[in-house]
């Protein structure tokens, strides 16, 4: 009985090797291609510490409140994102990759490793960046898991979002605005969220304060994903 068990379990076994095979195998190509050109990584070096730069200049000696400081580093994470992430698809449209990738995997696995790819290459820049901007407005933050939680979070939420935006604009003209264009609208809820959350880890208001708003995250995060990799291998053939 164990033996027949398994016989029957095979087939759904091999595909989802054979999936995860396809998306790893997409993810470790866009790493290898990102180590060896590294344009993604110096933009958006670039873009934060420019960014950053400027936003110290401006400030001087002015203090600001906490809400203020929860905008400006979230508006400096979704335009470097926007920048960044956008690059993945235009350069595969580029290169003349697109057709390679169409005839040898399915589009969820594209996807799913571009998605992965971008989420890690998002969250270590963010962390660079929040913390060279929590250390330049000298701000010192108590609970810095939560604020690790948080983003987190909103990286699961940007990197979502951006992807699917960027492969769906990949073979249009002005990509890189447009792509900011339409994130916009899509991530004012998300935007919203991580703000308040941010504000209120800034406050020292407590785990209790933020778990409404790690929900909603977890929520946008999770249906935004979901939606793409069923979506996606429309997006992709078209």
């Amino acid at each position: 009985m164990p033996q027949k068990n398994m016989l029957h379990s095979n087939p759904t076994r091999s595909k989802l090797r054979y999936w995860l095979n396809g998306a790893y195998a997409v993810f470790e190509k866009d790493v290898r291609l990102e180590l060896r050109s590294r344009y993604a990584l110096n933009m958006l070096l670039m873009f934060i510490a420019s960014t950053l730069f400027l936003v110290v200049v401006s400030l001087g000696n002015e203090v600001i409140g906490a809400r203020v400081q929860a905008a400006l580093v979230w508006i400096i994470l979704l335009f470097g994102s926007v920048i960044g992430l956008g690059r993945g698809f235009v350069s595969e449209v580029d290169q003349g990759t697109v057709l390679l990738l169409q005839l040898h995997t399915r589009g969820s696995m594209v996807y799913a490793g571009k998605l992965a790819f971008n989420i890690v290459l998002l969250f270590v820049l963010n962390v660079l960046a929040l913390g060279a901007f929590l250390l330049l407005m000298n701000i010192a933050v108590e609970n810095l898991w939560q604020l690790a939680l948080v983003l987190f979070l909103g990286t699961l939420g940007l990197s979502g979002t951006t992807t699917l935006l960027a492969a769906m604009i990949a073979r249009t003209r002005n990509s890189g605005p447009l792509l900011a264009v339409l994130a916009f609208p899509l991530l004012i809820p998300l935007l919203m969220s991580v703000v308040a959350a941010t504000n209120t880890i800034l406050l020292n208001g407590g785990w209790v304060r933020i778990q409404e708003t790690c929900v909603t995250l977890v929520a946008f995060a999770g249906s935004v994903i979901s939606a793409s990799v069923l979506l996606f291998d429309y997006v992709w053939r078209e």
